[in-house]
C-alpha cells in the first residue's frame, strides 16, 4: 500500500467522509431508524389483519376475493433509508451560506469555496 499525501489524504475525505444533514442529532438515528422501518410494517400488518378478520367465518369464495382485492387496492407503506451527504458538499453549502450572510466576507469566502471545488475533483486512484 502507497502512502498517499495530506492533500490526497483531504481530497479522500472530502469525497468519502459523510455528514448528517437532514437536521437532528446524529446519535438519535439509531433509534429513528428502528422506528421508522417498525411504524410501516406495523401498519401493513394491521391493516391486513383488519381485512381477514372482515372475512373470518363460513368459507364464501366471493368473500375471499373481495379481502384479496381490498389488500392489493392500497400500495404498502414503506420507508426508506438515505444515505448522508458528502463532507465537501457541507463544507460548500456551508461557506456559500456564510457569504451570503456576511458580505463583507465574500471575497475571502470565495477563494475558500475555490479551494474546496479544487480538491472535489476525482483523486488518481
Amino acid at each position: 500500500m502507497r502512502r498517499r499525501s495530506p492533500q490526497e489524504k483531504k481530497r479522500l475525505s472530502y469525497l468519502k467522509d459523510r455528514r448528517n444533514d437532514y437536521g437532528e442529532n446524529s446519535k438519535s438515528s439509531r433509534k429513528n431508524i428502528r422506528r421508522s422501518k417498525r411504524f410501516p410494517h406495523r401498519a401493513n400488518r394491521r391493516r391486513v389483519h383488519q381485512i381477514l378478520e372482515s372475512v373470518n367465518g363460513a368459507v364464501d369464495e366471493f368473500a375471499g376475493e373481495e379481502a384479496e382485492r381490498r389488500m392489493l387496492a392500497r400500495r404498502p407503506k414503506s420507508w426508506r433509508k438515505y444515505r448522508d451527504t458528502p463532507l465537501g458538499e457541507i463544507v460548500a453549502f456551508t461557506l456559500r451560506r456564510r457569504a451570503q450572510r456576511e458580505p463583507g466576507e465574500a471575497k475571502r469566502i470565495a477563494i475558500r469555496l475555490e479551494r474546496v471545488r479544487r480538491r472535489l475533483r476525482r483523486p488518481e486512484d
